[in-house]
Order: structure tokens, then C-alpha cells, then sequence
């Protein structure tokens, strides 16, 4: 198994810690209970069970049709955002070009995770997914495809904004995601936003505790529950 270089305690944003403590439900209902928007469904737990959070770097992909003249020697798409990268860091990205290519592979996949990198969210195809799993390396993604990117699409930016789903998310932004969607919260509002869903968090285990203690679940799940958001 290949092992990645890990990041030094010291360094580490304390907010990826606290966001990772966390679930994307928890995450998502505080963004609700806060009005602001974030969530993304359909993008599959495809290689690991791990959740995953951290910071983000983005790389947005287009038709190879539709991408600028490039000058200077070739570079492979997902390149720059795994150099960029820092330990812990999830890599977005956008593909919704509507073309049936990989915007992600397995070579990528081994250097991120040499890299470090937390793993990878990808609204478009991803292929090579088998080694992803050979190497315990996380991906979420909209679909799988054994279609080669070569002359289908091409990279146009990294670490400027991206689209996904609806989520207009940008490079430095945090994302937490689990086998029930995908989180993406922006960097300013962070703190206020881990307030909440750690408030949320606490007063879900109370009720968790409270069934363990036999109270009726009608009760657990009555005025408390419903009115948890406001």
C-alpha cells in the first residue's frame, strides 16, 4: 500500500478537525438553520467508506473542443492541483462538460496520495476506480467511465471557482462528505457555521441518549426535533 507524507499537527487548520468531528447531515442542517447553501446530492462514495473534510482546491475541466490554444510543453489535467495541494487538502472537481470522459484517474490518484491529499470530489466521470480502491484513496463523484480524457477534455483553471451541482465553491473553501452527500461550506463563514453544527451535534447525541434511556421516541422526536433549525 502506498503511503502518503503526513502533515505536520502544527500546521493543520484546528477547523478541519472540528468540521471533521462532524457529519455532512449535521453540516448541511446548519447551513440550513444559517440560510446558507452548500449541499450537494448524488456526488457517490466510490472508493472508500471514509468520510472526508478539509480544505479545498479546485480544477475545472471543459470539452477539449471548447479549451483555449495552449503554448508551452504539455500538462496533464489534475497535475497542478495535486502540486498545489497540502496535506489534508480535497481536490474539486468540475467536469459537466456532458462529455463521457475520466476527470480523474488512477495515476492521479497515486500521486495524490503520495501527495497526502484528503481525497477527491468530482461532479463528472471518474475512471481507473479500482485502483482508487486498491489504494484506500477517497473519491466521490457523479459516475464512473472507463473513457480516457485524451482529446475529450481538458483542463482550464485551477484553483478558481468551480460549479458543483449548484455550488459555486472556490479554492480555500472547506467540504466535508460521507455517504450521504457532500458539504461545501465557504471560508467565511466557517466559524459560525462549526458553531452551529457542533450546537446541532450536541443536542442530537442528548436524544440519542435519551432513547438508549428508554424515554418513548414520540417524545425524543417532538417539539425538540422539529424545531431544532430555528
Amino acid at each position: 500500500m502506498e503511503k502518503g507524507f503526513e502533515a505536520d499537527p502544527a500546521s493543520v487548520d484546528p477547523r478541519v478537525h472540528r468540521l471533521a468531528a462532524l457529519d455532512a447531515c449535521a453540516v448541511s442542517d446548519a447551513m440550513d438553520k444559517l440560510g446558507l447553501s452548500g449541499t450537494v446530492s448524488g456526488l457517490e462514495q466510490r472508493s472508500t467508506t471514509r468520510r472526508i473534510a478539509g480544505r479545498v482546491v479546485t480544477c475545472r475541466l471543459v470539452a477539449a473542443s471548447e479549451a483555449p490554444p495552449r503554448t508551452g510543453p504539455p500538462r496533464h489535467l489534475g497535475t497542478t492541483a495535486i502540486e498545489t495541494a497540502s496535506a489534508g487538502d480535497i481536490i474539486v472537481v468540475e467536469q459537466r462538460s456532458g462529455v463521457d470522459a475520466g476527470c480523474w484517474g488512477g495515476i492521479l490518484t497515486l500521486g495524490a496520495k503520495i501527495r497526502g491529499v484528503g481525497g477527491v470530489i468530482a461532479d463528472g466521470p471518474v475512471r481507473d476506480i479500482d485502483e482508487a480502491r486498491g489504494y484506500d484513496f477517497p473519491i466521490y463523484c457523479r459516475a464512473l467511465t472507463a473513457r480516457t480524457a485524451r482529446g475529450r477534455v481538458a483542463e482550464v483553471a485551477t484553483n478558481e471557482p468551480v460549479t458543483i451541482g449548484s455550488i459555486r465553491v472556490s479554492a480555500g473553501d472547506y467540504a466535508i462528505a460521507d455517504a450521504s452527500g457532500v458539504v461545501f461550506v465557504p471560508a467565511d463563514e466557517i466559524d459560525r457555521l462549526l458553531a452551529t453544527a457542533e450546537g446541532i451535534a450536541r443536542r442530537e447525541a442528548a436524544m440519542a441518549a435519551d432513547l438508549r434511556a428508554g424515554k418513548p421516541i414520540s417524545a425524543v422526536m417532538g417539539a425538540d426535533y422539529e424545531h431544532m433549525l430555528r
